[in-house]
């Protein structure tokens, strides 16, 4: 069973009311340094809590200062507005015993301005001489205070009553799918070649084969079944000896050429091969450059969640090669929107050129393909992604992500949890997947991302 994902509570505050404190007493460890100097604390501290059963990440702040964005403390602040950014609750905290600021009355107006359920803590609240300040905080708009004391350790059951409604229901992480085995990097590469006819697909397999293992020869449509061949292949960059396992496929027309009964068993043939394969190449022929089929079969190869390659053959015969690479390499970047960036290389099935580099960058993508990212680099890139871009607030109301969590791979498979999520533009949804592409280390390999809304029966709509 996969660990519960745990919503997070955000500690904020001005300066030297205790919030590190009362993190320490929430970890039940002194993980925060604390001090009477303020300031102690400048960047978002994570711990994992345990109140009373009630479980939750929670978050320590650097103190709230009315500062220029450009000085440390104006940093400082900005690093705990950012902290607000996904959170389940705000755990405002001020000093019963100091009684309300013009810096905490600030605080409550930025606090109203946001979506976040706010849950108001009156900390140092031991004996009477907090009572003025707890009565003050009603004037804040957010409901009953919580007395409290950090130090003292007094008024956990209160805080636990006012969170359990807030975050009293855990979200679990979905099981790792039990089909899906453990990734071997030296196991066999399923590799495929695809393309239109007569791009030279069989040619180059023989060519890597060493051998005329397959039919070749002018006439478009020779190969009808897909055919895979066992073969080892010695890189000569690291030595090693490489299991793969190459599959010739049929040449795939426009479907509306496709006519004959034999062709369309040849072409799903060729379909079930890419569906069969963890690395698909798309062969183009070089004489006649990218074409709207081309494109055609890309979308498909990703439609499927293959990793996908596009490999330039008859490159010693190319006229223009760059302005023909470049020409093609814009082209998929335009045509292909959901992955930019997919290998291009330039080959020879008549030569042999670029196929050892062809076959290097096949179990290079294979491994981005199978990649799962450790959860607390996926919750550090989540949170940063947020800070830097956070989701929009359709009608003045922000849609909530609270966190993500990578549920598959092969192709890598991720769950966004969060609230009004099908108010969430398909243009921030692209912005999450190109970030979890290019900072964690998925190249062009497909990326799914799924919406689920919370199940939390108490989470604010």
């Amino acid at each position: 069973m996969s660990p519960p994902i745990l919503p997070q509570v955000v500690i904020i505050g001005r300066p030297n009311v205790g919030k590190s404190t009362l993190f320490n007493r929430l970890v039940g460890k002194k993980l925060a340094l604390v001090d009477d100097q303020p300031g102690v604390t400048r960047d978002r501290r994570f711990g994992e809590a345990d109140l009373l059963g009630l479980g939750f990440t929670i978050v320590d702040t650097a103190g709230w200062e009315d500062e220029d964005i450009a000085s440390l403390p104006g940093r400082m602040r900005m690093q705990t507005e950012a902290a607000l950014v996904g959170a389940s609750v705000a755990l405002f905290v001020i000093d019963a015993r100091a009684g309300l600021t013009l810096l905490d009355e600030e605080i409550g107006r930025h606090l109203h301005e946001t979506s976040i359920p706010v849950v108001m803590l009156a900390n140092k609240a031991e004996g009477r001489a907090g009572d003025a300040g707890i009565f003050e905080c009603y004037s804040l708009g957010f409901g009953e205070p919580v007395a409290f004391s950090a130090e003292h350790g007094e008024g956990l059951a209160d805080l636990f009553q006012a969170l359990l409604p807030l975050i009293g229901e855990r979200e679990e992480a979905p099981e790792r799918d039990p089909d899906e085995p453990e990734y071997d990097p030296e196991s066999v590469l399923k590799f495929a070649v695809v393309g239109r006819p007569n791009a030279g697909k069989s040619t180059l397999i023989n060519r890597i084969l060493g051998q005329d293992r397959l039919l070749t020869g002018p006439e478009a449509g020779i190969t009808r079944d897909s055919i895979a061949i066992d073969w080892t292949w010695h890189d000569p960059a690291s030595g090693n000896a490489r299991p793969v396992r190459l599959i010739d496929t049929a040449g795939m027309r426009k479907k509306a050429l496709v006519v004959e009964k034999l062709e369309r068993l040849a072409v799903a043939d060729a379909r079930h091969a890419i569906d069969f394969a963890e690395v698909v190449v798309l062969l183009l022929d070089a004489t006649r450059g990218l074409e709207h089929q081309d494109l055609k079969i890309a979308s498909l190869v990703l439609e499927e969640g293959r990793a996908l390659m596009i490999a330039i053959n008859k490159w010693d015969i190319a006229e223009d090669p760059s302005g023909l690479f470049n020409g093609i390499r814009a082209a998929l970047d335009d045509g292909l929107a959901q992955v930019r960036g997919v290998p291009v290389l330039a080959v020879s099935a008549r030569t042999g050129k670029g196929l050892d580099q062809m076959l290097a960058a096949a179990f290079t993508l294979r491994d981005a393909w199978s990649k799962r990212v450790p959860t607390a680099a996926l919750n550090r890139w989540f949170d940063d992604a947020l800070s830097a871009n956070p989701p929009p607030a359709p009608g003045g109301r922000r849609i909530k992500l609270r966190y993500i969590t990578q549920a598959k791979t092969r192709p890598p498979g991720f769950i966004l949890f969060g609230t009004r999520l099908d108010q969430l533009p398909e243009s921030y949804r692209r912005y999450l997947i190109n970030g979890i592409r290019r900072e964690l280390g998925f190249d062009a390999v497909p990326i799914r991302l799924t919406l689920r809304s919370a199940k939390n029966p108490f989470a604010p709509k």
